[in-house]
């Protein structure tokens, strides 16, 4: 039987065909709505990012470094500015042969030979058409040499840009510090875009705490540029409007440093090793800061080498160290007026008591003999005259009978011990010994004991005990000022573009508690008697206004009594020479600090220093040209 099937059911297939188109239209919407969708995002909600996108892929942001900015005395001079140099630069694509130019550049003496690798490795660290410095400041001779050449070195040439530049010299440095070249480590911590175009950063001083304030901010223009990356005057037809905007100079600051002063300073220390700082007690401003020898710093902003380096850092006199604030050293008998105010203080002393100086001190309940200075015997003296003529044998007693926890208490509030909290780093914080202290410090348990023999000597300003020349001129100007405080700085005031300054007001620190206004006067008095009929009675001769000052000498070496009355010492083992001073003693307007390393002792050596600087910045204000350049002759010494 024959049955009929059907083999074509076409509004089936027409089901299925308008499905499947439904589904197709449902997806090429879906589609069309994501492309539109993702290109509104690009077009509009993206747009101006992607335009920043494209314009950096044909326009590059070429850094225009910003003016350092200058540092000025107190008076307005000028101790840093900016100066326009000459730098040798080379584009290595341009050269036809990189080693060869470099050996023909060593050769004509333009490149350090023993800077040749470092040069080589910071060209290629850099794009092939890029001008990479290869030596920042050339002077007259050396570009006249390389004009000369210049036709033999293709892809080598001079370009014009600013550099530090220090007119004084050496005058200063260990205060103002210096720029160098941005090392690795300055890189970790900068912004690197802030110093994009930028070659120099402070290192040390002044410019290397206000660098912030200093470094300004860079500028910027436009370059059009290929796919390559290099300059190009317009892309086809196409010249954009390319912008560009000026660097905002880093600001002026006015530091506390008295020029006539700080070479007032120098040039009495002369071919010593030592520091001079002196201060304003009732500010904190630091009038002059010396330490010598010092360095050149035009030589680290102009790039120095390695050999050069090498000369300063193995320089047995030690120039980088700014031995104002990192030299530690025993203070000797300046401490004796402290130590004389913590026995007024505890009233462990009479200060009218005449106690008899034979030149020798014995140690109660001991046989340990402690004998007298260069002076040898004093007789019968009091406090006051005890002070004046710095009796060791009278200070033996009285520390003591004050003990050295007592003293250690009484001397940290001076700053012993502790950082003076200047406005530059480095400083270190010196050393107040106590038995306390030693306890921490040694490991062996018969190290750890501190014996009687180490307070006489601690009131004598040996032993333990050791300060920096900025803590003791901050301990003069805390005596000049009868227990008042400041912060030492350097810097005063910054000034902006516009010229207008901001002035930085001083840091009072906490005063000294606890101490009478007639023990105050008592230790003054002493002081008083110091720079006028005792160990630094020089300092006065001729003197128009009243100083109080307080020698020391700080033993280096210990050595036998007869050789260091016949000298025979070597000129390194000599002791320190120590002198610390205030004036006017009746409206204290500076203090000083004057340490001369192997001076020998401290009326001698030190005493004629700090009568010179202190004539520069006192007389100059109210007498011009009446300063007393001669040398006070020494008539008593510690």
């Amino acid at each position: 039987m024959n049955s009929r099937v059907r083999i074509k059911d076409q509004w089936n297939e027409q089901r299925i065909f308008s499905q499947r188109t439904l589904g197709a239209m449902l997806v090429i919407s879906a589609l069309m709505l994501a492309l539109i969708g993702r290109l509104t995002y690009l077009q509009v909600l993206r747009h101006t990012y992607y335009v920043e996108l494209s314009q950096g892929n044909r326009v590059r942001l070429d850094p225009i470094p910003a003016s350092r900015g200058v540092i000025l005395d107190r008076g307005g001079n000028i101790l840093a500015n900016n100066e326009p140099a000459y730098q040798l630069e080379l584009v290595r694509e341009q050269v036809p042969d990189l080693s060869d130019t470099l050996k023909r550049l060593v050769a004509l003496g333009l490149i350090d030979r023993e800077e040749l690798e470092d040069t080589r490795r910071a060209i290629f660290l850099r794009r092939s058409f890029d001008n990479v410095p290869v030596r920042l400041r050339l002077t007259d001779e050396e570009i006249g040499r390389f004009a000369v050449h210049r036709y033999e070195f293709p892809g080598v040439d001079l370009a014009t840009r600013q550099t530090r530049h220090y007119p004084y010299g050496e005058l200063g440095v260990h205060a103002l510090g210096y720029v160098s070249a941005i090392s690795e480590p300055d890189l970790e911590r900068i912004d690197r875009a802030a110093y994009a175009g930028t070659t120099l950063i402070g290192k040390l001083g002044v410019e290397s705490a206000y660098e912030p304030q200093l470094h300004g901010h860079n500028g910027f223009r436009q370059i059009l540029v290929n796919a390559q990356g290099r300059s190009v005057q317009r892309q086809g037809a196409y010249a954009p409007v390319l912008h560009s905007q000026p660097p905002t100079a880093g600001e002026d600051l006015i530091l506390s440093i008295d020029l006539p002063t700080q070479q007032a300073a120098e040039a009495a220390l002369g071919d010593h090793r030592g520091a001079v700082v002196a201060l304003d007690p009732n500010t904190g401003d630091v009038l002059a800061l010396a330490s010598l020898p010092g360095f050149d710093p035009t030589e680290f902003a102009r790039g120095i080498s390695r050999s050069e380096y090498a000369a300063l850092s193995d320089n047995i006199d030690k120039p980088l160290l700014n031995r104002a604030l990192r030299g530690t050293y025993p203070s000797g008998s300046t401490i004796k007026p402290v130590i004389a105010l913590a026995g007024l203080t505890y009233r462990v002393v009479d200060p009218n008591k005449q106690e008899f100086c034979g030149g020798l001190f014995h140690l109660p309940g001991s046989s340990l003999l402690f004998r007298e200075g260069k002076t040898g015997r004093h007789g019968w003296l009091d406090l006051t005259h005890a002070i004046a003529k710095s009796c060791d044998v009278y200070f033996y007693g009285l520390a003591a009978t004050i003990g050295a926890e007592r003293i250690a208490n009484f001397m940290a509030p001076f700053g012993y011990g502790e950082l003076t909290g200047i406005d530059i780093s480095g400083e270190k914080p010196g050393l107040l010994p106590s038995p306390e202290w030693k306890k921490k410090a040694f490991k062996r348990p018969a190290d750890q004991v501190w014996f009687p023999g180490e307070t006489v000597n601690f009131g004598v300003g040996q032993g333990y005990l050791l300060v920096t020349p900025l803590q003791l001129a901050h301990v003069a100007s805390v005596l000049a000022a009868s227990g008042k405080s400041f912060r030492p700085r350097l810097v005063t005031g910054v000034r902006d573009g516009s010229g207008q300054i901001k002035t930085i007001a001083p840091v009072a620190d906490a005063p000294i508690q606890g101490v009478s206004d007639a023990d105050w006067d008592i230790i003054r008095n002493g002081m008083v008697g110091s720079a006028t009929y005792g160990t630094a009675a020089a300092i006065s001769k001729k003197s128009s206004y009243t100083i109080a000052g307080k020698t020391g000498t700080a033993q280096v070496f210990t050595v036998s009594r007869s050789e260091r009355l016949t000298q025979q010492v070597s000129e390194r083992l000599k002791d320190h020479a120590w002198f610390i001073a205030f004036a006017p003693v009746e409206a204290p307007r500076i203090a000083v600090a004057v340490l001369v390393e192997n001076g020998g002792f401290g009326a001698s050596a030190a005493v004629p220093i700090a009568r010179k600087v202190m004539d520069a910045y006192l007389l100059r204000q109210s007498t011009p040209n009446s300063v007393d350049t001669s040398t006070p002759e020494s008539q008593a010494e510690d």
